[in-house]
């Protein structure tokens, strides 16, 4: 007689208070199987910014409440990209911790994979591939270097613009060692996806369907390799334009006499040129440092989980052009239309960033609605007011357009109410 898979009976979702950043620990029950128990998925574990309130969490601190829910055990370890507000947990002392749970499989996005970075000889598809993760290496060399410079007093740069650069810059720092730690962290399998693929997560979770939705890879599409500046139909309000110019260091005539920083120590014919050159040149700065933010963005993974009759979506920091291909483009994109129409919980994407939630997506969930509907559909932000965007410009980070359609039409919740000292989560139940 052939063997019966394990059904699952409950699903847990716990949303981590890790400030800006995200953090969000998955445990499916199955109470008929007490030989499988409770299966835990950890889906990114990152910060750029704790908590304001006192005192504040450590990631060791959250490491040791994720070892004591768990019971030393993870199954697995999703890392949806390398932004270290997804990722800058795994490295130090908390990623020792997560290490010690031994998660038997990983998954990262195809861009991940150490052969995509292969060089190739000849103008294969490798060879995109290939440069397009060599790219991402490059811009974020020049993040660093961005960060650098306004470190390092670059004078002119108003307060709001490197505050900015600051914040960015950081989170697109290569963050080797929790790159190094995943990369062989898996007890089993490592896996790289990109649309369409099998997960392997289905291994550690019997009974679970998990739908890769993105990224896609560059044969299935090019859309990833730019980034969308506006569109009046999928985003909730403009994005300013972003540049692709790359600074250097270097001095254009290094022989030439040099003044020093302070205004009255000009030449009088510059004093008003300078400065606003300075000026010019932080705001290019920020434009570069946006731009990797939105390519990298863009290789995040998109995961559908199907338990029971319900449905998890967790999407990363995925824009526009990630969510193209399965929304507009894909040849079998009415199946994941249908798949999206019943999602029961949505991980709002990139912290709830104007073009992170195209209006397709949020068009197709039926399970929105007002207050007395039955089986709401019910979302959760990780996210921290005032670190990402401009407020002036629309582009504030939560978008207050989008959190008031998600406070009006799916069971909200924040992980900005997170507060007490004894609390790290907010904790979500559904049954299979």
């Amino acid at each position: 007689m052939a063997s019966r898979t394990p059904k699952p009976t409950r699903t847990t979702i716990r949303a981590y208070q890790v400030g800006f950043g995200d953090c969000f620990l998955m445990s499916v029950d199955y109470d008929d199987d007490p030989d499988v128990g409770v299966r835990h998925v950890l889906i990114d574990f990152g910060t750029t910014a704790l908590p304001k309130h006192k005192p504040r969490k450590s990631m060791q601190d959250i490491a040791q409440s994720i070892r004591s829910v768990t019971g030393g055990k993870l199954h697995g370890v999703v890392a949806t990209h390398r932004h270290k507000d997804h990722i800058s947990g795994f490295s130090g002392s908390a990623g020792e911790i997560i290490m010690s749970l031994r998660p038997e499989v990983v998954a990262q996005p195809w861009t991940e994979d150490p052969k995509a970075a292969e060089d190739a000889l000849m103008p294969t598809p490798q060879t995109r591939v290939g440069l397009y993760a060599a790219t991402l290496g490059s811009m974020q060399s020049v993040a660093n270097f961005a960060l650098k410079e306004v470190k390092g007093g670059a004078p002119g740069i108003a307060k709001g613009v490197r505050t900015q650069i600051e914040f960015i810059g950081d989170d697109n720092l290569s963050n080797r060692e929790a790159v190094e730690n995943l990369a062989k962290m898996a007890q089993v399998d490592t896996v790289y996806l990109h649309y369409g693929m099998k997960s392997g997560l289905e291994e550690i979770l019997p009974g679970v369907k998990i739908h890769v939705l993105g990224p896609p890879s560059l044969e299935q599409t090019d859309s990833i390799l730019t980034q969308r500046a506006r569109d009046t139909d999928e985003f909730w309000h403009f994005q300013s334009n972003a540049g692709h110019r790359a600074a250097s260091k270097r001095r254009l005539f290094p022989n030439s006499k040099t003044w020093g920083k302070k205004r009255k120590e000009l030449p009088i014919e510059t004093r008003w040129f300078l400065p606003r050159m300075n000026q010019i040149r932080g705001e290019q700065l920020l434009q570069i440092v946006r731009s990797l933010d939105h390519a990298m963005n863009n290789t995040s993974l998109i995961l559908l989980f199907e338990v029971g009759s319900k449905k998890f979506l967790f999407s990363g920091d995925a824009q526009i052009e990630n969510w193209e291909y399965c929304l507009h483009t894909a040849r079998d994109r009415k199946k994941q239309h249908r798949l999206l129409e019943e999602v029961d919980f949505y991980k709002v994407g990139h912290h709830g960033s104007l073009n992170a939630t195209p209006k397709t997506l949020w068009g197709l969930f039926n399970n929105r609605g007002n207050q007395s509907a039955p089986e709401r559909m019910r979302s959760v932000v990780s996210t921290m007011a005032d670190k990402h965007g401009s407020l002036h410009r629309g582009t504030e980070v939560p978008r207050k357009k989008l959190t008031d359609a998600l406070k009006a039409e799916t069971d909200y919740k924040t992980t900005q109410t997170i507060r007490r000292k004894d609390e790290f989560f907010h904790e979500l139940v559904f049954d299979a």
